[in-house]
C-alpha cells in the first residue's frame, strides 16, 4: 500500500516545515521539522498557528498531537537575542500561538522525542497533555543560566499546571534538567513512550470525542484564566514589570544608603 499523503504541509522560513498527517481517525499529528532545533521564530509561530487554524476550521473535531521530526529536540525555545530585539515578537507572534494552544477547542498533546528547553517547554505546557521519550531528552527552564527573567505567562502556566510548588521551584530557581522519570514524578508529563503509547492513551481516555459538545475551549479558558489574561494583556504585564524594576531600583538605592550610613557610624 502506498503511503498516505499528508493532509497539508506548511513552510517555515528559511528551510523548515510543519506537516499534518492523520495516524488514526480524527487524530491529527503536526510534525515540526525546522533545523537545527525547532526554534520558536516568527515564521515557526505563524506556521504553527496556521496549522492549528486549518485543523479547527477545515477538519472534523478530534485530537491534535504535536511532535518533532528532529529526534534530539522537541524545541530548544526562542532565539532569545533575536526575540528581544524584534518589535512585536511576543505580542504578535509567540503569545497568539500560546493563547491558541491553551484555549484550543479540542484536546492537544505534545509528544516530546527529545529536549524541550525554556520556551520549548512552555509551548509543551500550553498543551493539555504531554508524553516524553523515556530514553532521550531533558525538560528544563534554563533562563536562570542565561540571565533571562520569566515574563508573566511564562511563569503562570507552570503555577497553574504543576501539581507541586516544589517542582515549580526546582524548575525555575535551580534550572534542573528533568529526565523522563523525574518529569513524570514531578507532573511535567502525563506519560512516557512514543506514538504507540500516545495513541493508546488517547483512545483509553476517549479524547477524540471530547470536543463534540463545543465547550472544550471555553472550559480551558476558565481553567487557565490567569495565563490567558497575561497573554491577552501584554501591555499591562510589561508596564507592571517596568514599575517593579523602578521600585527595585529605589529599594536598592535605599539599601545602599542605609549601608553607607551604617559604615560611617562605625568610623
Amino acid at each position: 500500500m502506498p503511503p498516505i499523503p499528508p493532509l497539508f504541509t506548511l513552510p517555515i522560513s528559511p528551510k523548515g516545515t510543519i506537516t499534518c498527517t492523520q495516524p488514526s481517525a480524527r487524530i491529527y499529528l503536526l510534525t515540526f521539522d525546522s533545523p537545527p532545533d525547532n526554534r520558536l521564530t516568527p515564521s515557526f509561530c505563524a506556521a504553527f498557528l496556521l496549522a492549528l487554524d486549518l485543523i479547527d476550521r477545515r477538519y472534523e473535531k478530534g485530537v491534535v498531537i504535536t511532535t518533532s521530526a528532529i529526534s534530539k529536540f522537541y524545541s530548544n525555545g526562542l532565539d532569545y537575542e533575536s526575540a528581544i530585539k524584534t518589535t512585536g515578537f511576543f505580542d504578535e507572534s509567540l503569545y497568539p500561538l500560546w493563547r491558541r494552544l491553551i484555549t484550543y477547542p479540542m484536546p492537544t498533546l505534545a509528544l516530546l522525542p527529545g529536549h524541550a528547553f525554556a520556551a520549548g517547554l512552555m509551548t509543551a505546557m500550553m498543551h493539555d497533555y504531554r508524553f516524553q521519550n523515556p530514553h532521550r531528552g531533558f525538560l528544563c527552564l534554563n533562563e536562570l543560566d542565561f540571565g533571562a527573567p520569566l515574563k508573566a505567562p511564562m511563569s503562570s502556566i507552570f503555577r497553574q499546571k504543576l501539581p507541586s510548588p516544589q517542582t515549580y521551584r526546582t524548575l525555575v530557581l535551580e534550572a534542573k534538567r528533568f529526565n523522563a522519570l523525574a518529569a513524570l514524578e514531578g507532573g511535567l508529563v502525563d506519560g512516557l513512550g512514543g506514538m504507540d503509547e500516545v495513541l493508546k492513551f488517547v483512545h483509553e481516555l476517549g479524547l477524540v470525542d471530547k470536543a463534540k459538545s463545543g465547550v472544550y475551549g471555553r472550559l480551558k479558558r476558565e481553567m487557565y484564566r490567569e495565563t490567558v489574561g497575561y497573554l491577552d494583556d501584554f501591555g499591562r504585564s510589561e508596564r507592571r514589570v517596568e514599575r517593579e524594576m523602578e521600585e527595585q531600583r529605589k529599594r536598592e538605592e535605599g539599601a545602599e544608603r542605609r549601608i553607607v550610613e551604617w559604615e560611617k557610624s562605625r568610623l
